[in-house]
């Protein structure tokens, strides 16, 4: 279960983005949170990726409290959950390969012997070509470097996917490619995702259950 309790967070203590906020995920769940823009859904997703520490409130993953939030979670805890942001261009190092960002988390962990091979699978699955992953992020478009950012985010296994507003600057055929990735990764392991947006159709149609802001948090 991800569970977070009375979440107020934000930039600056003395105005919070996100008031109260309550939300729970129960494993192999799709749950989708629905609200405009602007709103504070980006920082209670990061909240919830263990990104961002809150102000107030806890949060818990199996039963077992978060202390630690960015490079001071846990490894343990740290590896259980994979994020996919709005904007790829953002997230990636643009110093690097395609190959080398997919494999990022494995090397950060320790486990470089795995990357050649989780890197072809993962690439294979979201439709990367070996060109492709020898390009840097400015050689590639948006697009192919969100597929990246995907292959990035399940490269560790994890039990908990956030994807926030994962779709919202590709077309409609990126879109379902991809939302069909990552239930596909679903179905095979029982993982539980959290889908952020603004679309209520696409959430509508991806997720068991979707929440608006309105009832999450605080007014």
């Amino acid at each position: 279960m991800l569970e977070l309790t009375g979440i107020t967070a934000g930039y600056d203590r003395r105005s919070p983005v996100v008031r109260d906020a309550n939300l729970t995920l129960r494993p192999g769940e799709a749950l989708g949170l629905l609200g405009p823009s602007g709103c504070g859904k980006s920082t209670l997703a990061r909240v919830a990726a263990l990104l961002h520490r809150p102000d107030r409130g806890s949060v818990a993953l199996d039963g077992r409290t978060v202390t630690g939030f960015r490079h001071r979670a846990p490894r343990s805890l740290r590896t259980e959950v994979g994020v996919v942001f709005q904007q790829p261009r953002l997230s990636a190092d643009p110093r690097l390969r395609l190959r080398d960002l997919v494999a990022e988390p494995l090397r950060a962990t320790g486990r470089r012997e795995e990357a050649r091979d989780r890197v072809a699978e993962l690439a294979d699955r979201v439709a990367l070509g070996a060109d492709l992953l020898d390009r840097r992020p400015h050689e590639v478009s948006d697009g192919q470097l969100q597929r990246a950012c995907v292959a990035r985010a399940l490269i560790l296994r994890p039990r908990w996917l956030v994807c926030d507003e994962m779709t919202a600057m590709l077309d409609a055929s990126t879109t379902a490619a991809l939302v069909a990735v990552v239930e596909e990764y679903r179905a095979e392991t029982g993982a539980g995702l959290l889908a952020v947006g603004h679309d209520p159709v696409l959430l509508g149609r991806w997720c068991d259950r979707t929440t608006h802001w309105s009832d999450v948090t605080a007014p």
